[in-house]
């Protein structure tokens, strides 16, 4: 008689999920550490990514005026946000929900320090200054050539 094959899981630490959300989730670091080369969310931050890069670039080589590189950019912005929310999505989740999701397997426990609180502030601060230039930009594009089509039509 053979005896059932336990798998052990290893421990995943909430410190490193929400540092690699924070520095590396707009490439989907933190959902691979969590769940695994899998994971369609994380290949989705990266997919994103990569196609956000060109976007951004063409807003800047046509001076924010193509809609494709709008569309390109959003899908990136979508990306690097999400990542920033999961930094601080993780960070204040407490320690014993985060064991029963993801340490369940293992013996060793999370004991969140400052580290954490750290990521959590950052998270905050780049994820709402970001969200808030991209939003500046866009509704002074959106005015911008609201005022230029006023002017062509008045001429």
């Amino acid at each position: 008689m053979t005896t059932p094959v336990t798998q052990t899981s290893r421990f995943k630490s909430k410190t490193l999920a929400a540092a690699l959300a924070f520095f590396f989730g707009s490439l989907g670091a933190h959902r691979f550490y969590l769940y695994g080369p899998r994971d369609w969310a994380g290949w989705a931050h990266l997919l994103g990514t990569l196609i956000g890069i060109p976007g951004f670039m063409l807003l800047v080589a046509t001076e924010r005026s193509s809609i494709t590189g709008w569309v390109l950019a959003f899908a990136g912005a979508v990306s690097l946000l999400a990542a920033f929310l999961a930094a601080i999505v993780y960070g204040l989740r407490p320690d014993q929900k985060w064991d029963a999701q993801f340490n369940a397997n293992t013996q060793r426990r999370s004991h969140s320090g400052w580290t954490v609180i750290f990521i959590v502030i950052f998270s905050l601060l780049i994820g709402a200054f970001l969200l808030m230039t991209g939003l500046a930009l866009s509704f002074q594009t959106y005015f911008e050539a609201q005022i230029q089509a006023a002017k062509t039509l008045s001429q």
